[in-house]
């Protein structure tokens, strides 16, 4: 290592100047790399709304519908915006009372489902079928079209649209998360390092290992965007330590190397051995996620286990290459640490450690209470703001529609008309279906099938399957809307086993099935596979049961305060961040218990070894803490996607609270367990305290 130090110091200007190169293609990959607004689409390819899915854009030619409201406009006005939204790129057709017949016809001769649908006093109702996806680059500029085309006349409803908003919102928020992490993160910086220009040097690198890791997305051909929201600060945070350690590495070989350039060839060999070890528990915790049957957690794991790789790397090569380089500019920046001496306490917890086990064990309670009860939510636009286009027009359909969810039957093109008329009749009996649309809803007792035009026939009927719309006046994701989507389900089995019900509400009623599962599997493969880890490092059996479950505790403390506080989090926050926030803040454990490992096999008492272990890591647990809070605290508290906002401040809360329960309670199991520790380890010695 300490010849590879060496390298690194000698090539420091080529290596740097190689790094800034490197930029380019990364910066390129970065911007060419798709960004996937739909979560829904993470869902496993195999389950029959996903394939459902796929038959209605294969067959069809479609695969994204929505809802569009009109307001106090003539029927005639309404023809007019209809066929101005029909000459909108990837429009396939609309839907409306004309699509069957001319205006000219009376509504009353119109079925009464018919009107049901379409008509609700002075509003009235257009189904726009893109013969696009639901989350496709194309759908989206169309939806972005139909409401420049009809100038704000028409309410644009439906998942499509959800995504649009949520793509702009996002675009237009991400820059300034990374602005309001970097000047969070620079206070902090400030406050614990001794230059002030050195937080400057570790934003850089770091932002190097950033803007690398964005680029090399680029092979995985897209990525979620809640992935490209998190990535920046959240690589950030669990990065920045790195950084920490080879700064205050290099100022200790200076007092004993004959020169900077020699000290910093020893700190890169020291903090290369340290920082592997440190990140492997990082990796691990986000490798846990790849093992999601709902494959967001494969794209988040893997490009976050990728972004701890190249932090690793710049931190050993392109930050000593700047820290040399401008070496008189950091030394002319030089002040007194800030932060103030904290080793009084490791006494106190020595001292009264008991009485930290007892809350311990009583805190225990509430904490699990209430992580095992905190609400969480499905419904992807439930928090959204409420100016959104999309909300407001979702909230104008279920005004004078009652309809808050759209499903689709794909019913077996051979099905006879008598089999499908009582299939649909049941189907129209289950509580809170407000109607149908599909080829036999144009058809009534006063309109023969020669009337319905063959293009529309051909939009609803092919050789296979025959297409139908379900009304629900239910939202997605409530108990109400999934009883309902059993209900249809059992009802379509007994009329058509082919048949398949698909559409949002059946694709978030399989997600919470799904990822009901995914939480149990990701948090035992994160647990095992730190666990594993840990006796590797330490050669123990009782250390890895006691650092797991002391960071454990803290993640229960920090997941269940929603309970307590009335909050609902999203459904991939109880997923993912038991695994981030056991994997990026064992480590504050684990340098904790390097260092009582240390002192014990030196042959110190248990008191003196757990008090200079504690009063060694208090500044580099708060300040790796403070850190990661601030990368993504400011993120939390701007976010207007909930699902951005809970996941950030999830995070920083959990930093603190794990820096307190490593500060507070993991000394006192040291103090408690001293003996077993000793007897089930390697490299302890059992030396009583006198």
């Amino acid at each position: 290592m300490k010849s590879f130090g060496k390298g690194i110091v000698k090539g420091r200007y080529v290596i740097l100047l190689l790094a800034v190169i490197l930029l380019i293609p990364a910066a390129i990959g970065y911007v060419k790399t798709r960004i996937n607004y739909d979560v829904l689409s993470y869902l496993p390819k195999d389950i029959e709304t996903m394939v459902g899915q796929n038959i209605l854009a294969d067959d069809f030619g479609t695969g994204a519908f929505s809802m569009c409201v009109v307001e106090g406009m003539e029927f005639k006005d309404v023809a007019k915006l209809k066929q101005k939204i029909e000459k909108v790129d990837h429009v396939k057709r609309v839907l409306w009372y004309d699509s069957a017949m001319d205006l000219s016809v009376p509504v009353e001769i119109l079925p009464e489902d018919l009107q049901a649908v379409f008509i609700d006093g002075d509003a009235t109702l257009l189904a726009v079928i893109f013969d696009t996806t639901m989350s496709s680059d194309e759908t989206m500029d169309a939806i972005e079209n139909i409401r420049k085309v009809t100038a704000g006349q028409v309410f644009v409803s439906g998942m499509s649209a959800v995504v649009t908003d949520t793509k702009n919102l996002s675009n237009k928020e991400t820059p300034i998360y990374v602005c309001l992490a970097v000047a969070l993160s620079v206070v902090v910086l400030a406050l614990s390092m001794d230059s002030f220009l050195i937080p400057l040097f570790f934003l850089l690198s770091i932002g190097m290992a950033i803007i690398y890791n964005l680029g090399s997305n680029i092979f995985m051909g897209q990525i979620s965007y809640i992935t490209k929201a998190l990535a920046a600060v959240l690589q950030l945070g669990v990065t920045m330590d790195y950084s920490i350690f080879l700064w205050h590495s290099y100022k200790e070989k200076q007092d004993i190397c004959s020169d900077k350039k020699e000290a910093m060839a020893e700190a890169i060999a020291a903090t290369i051995s340290s920082v592997v070890g440190s990140s492997i528990t990082t990796i691990a915790g986000f490798v846990a996620l790849m093992f999601m049957s709902f494959t967001l957690g494969l794209d988040l794991g893997i490009v976050m286990a990728k972004g701890v790789v190249f932090g690793v790397i710049c931190c050993v090569t392109v930050l000593p290459s700047m820290i040399l380089i401008f070496d008189k500019a950091i030394e002319k920046t030089s002040h007194r640490c800030l932060i103030p001496d904290m080793s009084r306490l490791s006494g106190f917890v020595t001292k009264h450690y008991k009485g930290i086990a007892c809350l311990f064990v009583i805190i225990w309670i509430p904490a699990i209470w209430g992580y095992v009860n905190t609400d969480v939510y499905y419904n992807l636009d439930q928090t959204l703001p409420k100016e959104l286009d999309c909300i407001q027009a979702n909230d104008k359909l279920n005004e004078h529609f009652k309809m808050n969810a759209t499903h689709i039957i794909l019913a077996d093109a051979k099905l006879n008309d008598k089999d499908m008329s009582r299939m649909l009749g049941e189907i129209k009996e289950v509580p809170g279906v407000k109607s149908t649309l599909g080829l036999s809803t144009f058809l009534g007792p006063l309109i023969p099938k020669s009337f319905i035009p063959e293009d529309l026939k051909s939009d609803l009927v092919n050789d296979e399957y025959q297409l139908v719309m379900v009304m629900s006046e239910y939202p997605v994701a409530s108990d109400e809307v999934n009883n309902q989507v059993d209900a249809i389900n059992v009802i379509m089995d007994k009329y058509d086993t082919k048949g398949m019900l698909i559409g949002e509400a059946p694709c978030t009623k399989d997600l919470i099935n799904i990822t009901a599962i995914d939480f149990k599997v990701v948090s035992a493969v994160s647990i095992g596979a730190i666990f594993i880890i840990i006796i590797c490092v330490f050669k123990s059996i009782s250390l890895p049961v006691i650092l797991v479950t002391v960071i454990e505790f803290a993640i229960f403390i920090n997941m269940g305060i929603p309970y307590y506080t009335h909050t609902t989090l999203p459904f991939i926050a109880s997923i993912v961040i038991g695994t981030i926030q056991l994997g990026a803040t064992v480590d504050y454990a684990i340098l904790m218990t390097n260092r009582y490992k240390t002192e014990r096999a030196l042959g110190l008492g248990k008191k003196e070894a757990v008090e200079i272990a504690h009063s060694t890591s208090i500044s580099s647990v708060l300040v790796s803490a403070c850190s990661f809070f601030a990368a993504t605290f400011g993120v939390g508290l701007y976010s207007n996607i909930d699902m951005i906002s809970s996941l950030c401040t999830l995070m920083a809360r959990g930093a603190l609270i794990s820096m307190a329960v490593v500060l507070l309670v993991l000394p006192s199991m040291f103090m408690l367990f001293d003996g077993l520790i000793c007897k089930t380890s390697k490299g302890f010695k059992a030396v009583e305290q006198m």
